[in-house]
C-alpha cells in the first residue's frame, strides 16, 4: 500500500524525490503508531491519540502539523483508490506552537547600523533604504514598490502600498528625511531616465527584492553587528522601540498596515522582554540567588 502511495506521488504528482522520501518518512511513522491496526479502519479520535503521543515525546507543534498533512494526503489517496471508506485525518488539528518572537535590534544597534560615512551613490541609497526601512517600519516589498511621489518631504509623510493592495501613509523620521534628501540629490547618477521608481539598483532602474536583502547584510557587517540582518528585522524593531516608547499599540498597528490588531500584539511580548531584561539588571532583588549582604 505504501509502496503504490509512493509511485503514485513520484509518477502522477511529479514531487521532488526529497518530497517523496518526505512522504514516505511521515506515513511509516503512521504504521509504525498503528502497530497491527488496520489503516484502513483509524479513526480520527486514533488519529487524535497519535498526535498526542508525538507531542508529549516532545514533537513540536509545526512538527505534527507537516506529518497531518502527510496523513491526509495518503488517506486522500487511499479513499480515490477505494482502499478506504473515509479520510480520518479531515478536521485533526495540530497542538498550539508557542510564537517565536521575531529579532530585533536594540536601540544602541539600531544607532550603530546607521552610523558612518557615506563614499557612494550607492552607499547614499543604501543609508536611505536603512532609515526608512526602520523609521517606518516598510515591508521589503513596500520599500521597492516605492516611486517618487509616494515621498512627502513637507509633511514627513510616505505613501505605501501593502498587502491586499491596501494604501496606508506613515510617518517619516527627521534622520530618513536626511538620508532621503541625500540620495536624491545623486540619484540621477544611478537611475535611468524616465524611471519613477525612488530605489534604483546598478542598471539604473527599481531595485530588486534581493538587492535589498544583500545590501542590509552588507552594510550590517560594515558597521559591525555580529548577527545576520534583514530587512524585515528593521520593521520588527521600528515596531518594539515605538511600542516601548509610546505604549500605544492601535498606532503602531496602523502604521505597520496590519488588519487584525492580533498580529500587532506580538510586540507587547517583545516590549514585555525587554522590561523583564532591565528589572533583572538593574533591580537588587531581582537576580535569583544574590542575597543582599548583612550589615
Amino acid at each position: 500500500m505504501l509502496a503504490r502511495f509512493i509511485g503514485y506521488l513520484a509518477s502522477e504528482r511529479r514531487l521532488a524525490p526529497t518530497s517523496v522520501a518526505a512522504y514516505e518518512y511521515d506515513v511509516t511513522r503512521l504504521l509504525r503508531l498503528a502497530g497491527d491496526a488496520p489503516l484502513p479502519g483509524l479513526t480520527a479520535q486514533e488519529i487524535r491519540r497519535f498526535a498526542g503521543r508525538l507531542h508529549g515525546q516532545g514533537l513540536t507543534g509545526r512538527s505534527i502539523a507537516r506529518l497531518l498533512s502527510a496523513w491526509r494526503a495518503f488517506y486522500r489517496w487511499l479513499v480515490r483508490e477505494r482502499l478506504s471508506a473515509a479520510n480520518p485525518v479531515l478536521g485533526v488539528k495540530p497542538p498550539k506552537s508557542g510564537k517565536r518572537l521575531p529579532k530585533v535590534l536594540s536601540p544602541d544597534e539600531a544607532s550603530q547600523l546607521l552610523s558612518g560615512e557615506v563614499a557612494s551613490p550607492a552607499d547614499a541609497r543604501d543609508l536611505a533604504m536603512l532609515e526608512l526601512l526602520y523609521s517606518s517600519g516598510l515591508r521589503r516589498a513596500e520599500l521597492v514598490g516605492l516611486d517618487l511621489g509616494d515621498v512627502r518631504a513637507a509633511d514627513a509623510l510616505v505613501r505605501v502600498t501593502g498587502k491586499g493592495s491596501r494604501t496606508r501613509e506613515v510617518p517619516v523620521g527627521r534622520q530618513a528625511l536626511l538620508a532621503l534628501d541625500g540620495w536624491l540629490k545623486v540619484r540621477p547618477l544611478m537611475a535611468k531616465p524616465g524611471c519613477d521608481a525612488l530605489f534604483v539598483g546598478a542598471r539604473g532602474e527599481r531595485i530588486g527584492d534581493r538587492v535589498v536583502s544583500t545590501r542590509v547584510e552588507q552594510w550590517a557587517r560594515r558597521r559591525g553587528l555580529d548577527q545576520h540582518l534583514h530587512p524585515h528585522m528593521l520593521r520588527h524593531s521600528f515596531a518594539s522601540h515605538v511600542l516601548q516608547s509610546s505604549g500605544d499599540l492601535r498606532a503602531v498597528q496602523e502604521m505597520l498596515g496590519h488588519a487584525s490588531i492580533s498580529t500587532t500584539q506580538i510586540y507587547t511580548h517583545l516590549d514585555f522582554q525587554y522590561l523583564a531584561k532591565a528589572y533583572d539588571a538593574a533591580h537588587p532583588r531581582a537576580r535569583i540567588g544574590k542575597a543582599p549582604k548583612q550589615g
